[in-house]
C-alpha cells in the first residue's frame, strides 16, 4: 500500500510539473533600439485584376451590361419587350467603317402608336438599386427622321414592380447624348432596366447607361463607393493593375492595351474577358471588358487611397497557359513604345504628347510613377529575350523607374531557378514571386527569405493566397485556417523587409454570383460587400507595419514556428511606438512575456488588436460579415515587460509607446 501511495504521489507531482511547464510564460526579448531593416511604405498593397466580375459588374458602378452592343452577341443582356399592344422591331446597325472602336448601335422602329415597345437589360446578375438613391440615366440617340417618339425609362423589381421612372425625348437627327436623373422608390438587388418607346417612328440608340449618383468621391460615371472604401480602409502602399493574366490575354489580340482604356468612354474598344471561359466549372460567356475602369481611373484611384501606382504591361507574350503567342523580336517596338508612352502619360509635363493628354483628361499634376512591371507571369528564354529589350529602352530614357520582373508562376522549380539566377546576375530591380499553396506551405515557409542575398534584387510577393482544398479549386474557402497561415507567413515577409519590399494577396474581388476563382479577399453582391478573415489579416499588417524592423527573439533565435508561434516586431519612428505582431497557430493558449529593451520605464497602456476564431473553418459571410474580425482592447504595461496570453488560433497586434 505504501508503495502504491508513493507511486501515486510521484505521478501527481509529475503531472503538476508538466502542467506548470505548459503554463509557464515563454519569454521573448525585443531590442527596440536595434534597427535591422527599413520597412518600405509600399510593403503591403493590393493587386487588382478583372476576374470574378471585379470591374464591370463590380467596382465600376455601371449597371447596364453590354451598353454599347459590342458583345459578340450584340444583344446579349437585352430582351425585346412590349406591353399594351405595342408593336415594333429591333435591328443591330453595323457602322464598322465609321466607328470601328464602337461599331454597333441599335435601331428601334415602333410601328403603332398604341402601347409600348422597347427592350430591357438584366444588368450584371441583376442590378443593385437602393431606395432614395438618385440614378443617372444617359443614352446617345438620333432620329433618322423627325418624329414624336419619346423614351420612357423604368426600373423594375424582380417581381415586376416599377421602382423608378423618367422620360427622355430625343430631338436631333444627329447623334447626341441625353441625360436624366430620377430617384428609386425601393431597394432591390435583382432589378432590371426597361427602355420603352412611346409614339410611332424610329430611334437609333447607343451607350445606354445607368449609374448611381453616389459613387466613390461622387464622380459622375465613377466607381462603386463601398468597394473602393474597403481598399482605402487598408491604407495600401501600392495598387497593382490591371492584372494578372488579362495583361497577357489568351492571345495577343486579347491582351490589355492601356491606350485603348483612356479618353472618351464611347471610344474605348470593348474586349472579351479572358476569364470568360477559362474554367469549365464557371463559364461566363457574357464576361467582357468595357474599360470604363481604365488606366486613368486606376491612376486616380491609387492617388485617392494614397497608394503608389504599379502598372503591369504586356511584353509581347500571350498567356503561356493558353496560346503562348509571341511577338517576333524585330516587331517588338510598338510594345516597348507603349511602355515608354505610359511613363510619359503618368509623369510627363504639359509640353509632352502624353503628359498633355493626361492634363487634358483633367489631371495636370503628374502621377509620379516610379515602378513598372514588364510581363505578368512569364518564364523561359523567350521572356528573357524580351525583358532585355524592354529594360534597356526604359532604363535608357527613365533610369529612375524600377522594373518588376517575373520569375514565373511557381515559388520553386526549374523555371523559377533559371529566372532567379538570370535576374540576379543582371542586377534586376524587383522580382515578382507568386505562391498559391496549402496553408501548411505558408507555415513552413515563414523562413523563406531569411537566407536570401541581402544585396540582391528586392522581392515583390506579387500574388499569394492559401488554398484550403487545392490550387484553383472551386471549393476553396476564405477560412480562418488559411488566413492564420498567411499571417504567420507575413511575419517572415516583414522580418525580412530588407529583402521583401512589396506584397499583395490575390485575387482582390469576387461577385458571389459571378466568380471564377476562389479564394478572394473581398466578396460582394449587387448591394453589399464584406471582408474575409484574409482581408483583416492584410489590413492589420498594413495599418501596423511601422517604419523599421527590430529583433524579436526567443532564446536568441527568431520566432519562426517554435511551439506553433510566429512573430515580428517593428518600430514606428513617426509615432514613436513599438509594434508587436504575434501568431499562435496552435490549439494551446500561449502565455508570453515580452522583455523590451529601449522602452521607458513606468506604467503605460498598450493597444491590443486581436483577430481569432476557435474554429479554423470559420468564414465570414453576408449573414455574419464580421464573424472573424479585429477586436480592440487595452493592456496595462508595467515597466519594460509586456505580459499577455495569446489564445489558440490567434493573431495579435500590440502597439506600445516607446516613451
Amino acid at each position: 500500500m505504501l508503495v502504491k501511495k508513493t507511486l501515486l504521489t510521484l505521478c501527481a507531482a509529475a503531472t503538476m510539473l508538466v502542467a506548470n511547464a505548459q503554463t509557464q510564460p515563454k519569454v521573448y526579448t525585443i531590442a527596440s533600439g536595434q534597427v535591422k531593416a527599413h520597412i518600405e511604405p509600399t510593403m503591403y498593397g493590393i493587386f487588382f485584376e478583372d476576374i470574378n466580375l471585379a470591374a464591370d459588374g463590380g467596382v465600376y458602378a455601371e449597371l447596364v451590361k453590354n451598353r454599347s452592343f459590342e458583345f459578340d452577341s450584340h444583344l446579349a443582356g437585352w430582351q425585346q419587350q412590349q406591353k399594351a399592344g405595342g408593336k415594333g422591331g429591333i435591328e443591330v446597325v453595323d457602322r464598322t467603317n465609321e466607328r470601328p472602336e464602337n461599331a454597333h448601335t441599335i435601331k428601334i422602329d415602333v410601328s403603332d402608336n398604341a402601347g409600348y415597345f422597347g427592350l430591357s437589360n438584366e444588368g450584371f446578375r441583376g442590378m443593385g438599386i437602393k431606395k432614395g438613391e438618385t440614378y443617372s440615366f444617359s443614352v446617345t440617340a438620333r432620329k433618322p427622321v423627325a418624329n414624336a417618339v419619346s423614351l420612357l425609362v423604368e426600373l423594375h423589381s424582380a417581381k415586376g414592380l416599377v421602382i423608378g421612372t423618367a422620360i427622355i425625348t430625343p430631338t436631333s437627327t444627329d447623334w447626341k447624348k441625353y441625360n436624366v436623373k430620377f430617384v428609386a422608390t425601393a431597394t432591390e438587388d435583382k432589378a432590371s432596366l426597361y427602355v420603352w418607346l412611346k409614339g410611332k417612328g424610329a430611334v437609333e440608340l447607343d451607350m445606354i447607361s445607368l449609374f448611381p449618383q453616389h459613387t466613390w468621391k461622387n464622380r459622375p460615371a465613377g466607381l462603386r463607393a463601398d468597394l473602393v472604401q474597403k481598399l482605402a480602409d487598408m491604407k495600401p502602399g501600392f495598387l497593382r493593375f490591371p492584372g494578372g493574366c488579362i495583361v497577357e490575354g489568351r492571345d495577343l489580340a486579347n491582351r490589355y492595351q492601356w491606350k485603348k482604356s483612356i479618353g472618351d468612354i464611347d471610344k474605348r474598344e470593348n474586349l472579351i474577358n479572358r476569364w470568360n471561359m477559362e474554367f469549365k466549372h464557371r463559364p461566363a460567356p457574357d464576361y467582357y471588358q468595357t474599360f470604363g475602369l481604365g488606366f486613368m481611373e486606376y491612376f486616380m484611384t491609387a492617388e485617392d487611397i494614397g497608394a503608389t501606382p504599379l502598372p503591369i504591361l504586356n511584353c509581347g507574350m500571350a498567356c503561356q497557359y493558353n496560346t503562348g503567342q509571341l511577338v517576333p523580336l524585330d516587331q517588338l517596338d510598338p510594345y516597348v513604345q507603349d511602355a515608354l508612352d505610359l511613363i510619359e502619360f503618368a509623369n510627363g509635363g504639359p509640353d509632352t504628347k502624353w503628359g498633355k493628354l493626361r492634363a487634358d483628361l483633367g489631371h495636370p499634376k503628374p502621377f509620379n510613377l516610379k515602378v513598372l512591371g514588364v510581363g505578368n507571369e512569364q518564364w523561359g528564354e523567350q521572356y528573357i529575350a524580351r525583358w532585355k529589350i524592354f529594360t534597356k529602352a526604359i532604363k535608357d530614357k527613365y533610369p529612375y523607374v524600377k522594373i518588376v520582373s517575373s520569375v514565373g508562376p511557381s515559388p520553386n522549380g526549374e523555371e523559377f531557378t533559371r529566372l532567379d539566377k538570370f535576374f540576379r546576375a543582371e542586377h534586376a530591380d524587383i522580382l515578382d514571386e507568386h505562391y498559391y499553396q496549402a496553408p501548411k506551405w505558408f507555415l513552413d515557409n515563414a523562413t523563406r527569405y531569411d537566407n536570401y542575398d541581402r544585396k540582391g534584387p528586392k522581392i515583390f510577393a506579387g500574388e499569394y493566397a492559401a488554398q484550403s482544398v487545392a490550387i484553383a479549386s472551386p471549393d476553396n474557402k476564405n477560412n480562418w485556417d488559411c488566413a492564420l497561415a498567411e499571417a504567420a507567413f507575413m511575419t517572415g515577409l516583414e522580418r525580412n523587409a530588407d529583402v521583401v519590399s512589396m506584397a499583395s494577396y490575390a485575387p482582390l474581388f469576387a461577385h458571389v454570383d459571378g466568380w471564377q476563382w476562389t479564394p478572394d479577399l473581398i466578396w460582394f453582391d449587387n448591394l453589399r460587400s464584406y471582408g474575409t478573415p484574409n482581408y483583416y489579416v492584410q489590413q492589420l499588417f498594413s495599418l501596423n507595419k511601422g517604419t523599421d524592423v527590430v529583433p524579436l527573439l526567443k532564446d536568441g533565435e527568431m520566432v519562426t514556428g517554435q511551439d506553433g508561434c510566429y512573430a515580428t516586431a517593428s518600430i514606428d519612428k513617426s509615432t514613436k511606438e513599438l509594434i508587436i505582431k504575434f501568431v499562435n497557430s496552435g490549439a494551446t493558449a500561449q502565455p508570453v512575456v515580452f522583455k523590451i529593451d529601449g522602452v521607458s520605464a513606468g506604467k503605460k497602456t498598450a493597444v491590443v488588436t486581436t483577430l481569432r476564431s476557435a474554429d479554423k473553418a470559420a468564414v465570414n459571410s453576408f449573414k455574419a460579415p464580421k464573424l472573424v474580425s479585429p477586436v480592440a482592447s487595452t493592456l496595462l504595461v508595467n515597466g519594460k515587460t509586456v505580459k499577455v496570453t495569446v489564445e489558440p488560433y490567434t493573431f495579435k497586434v500590440i502597439r506600445l509607446k516607446l516613451n
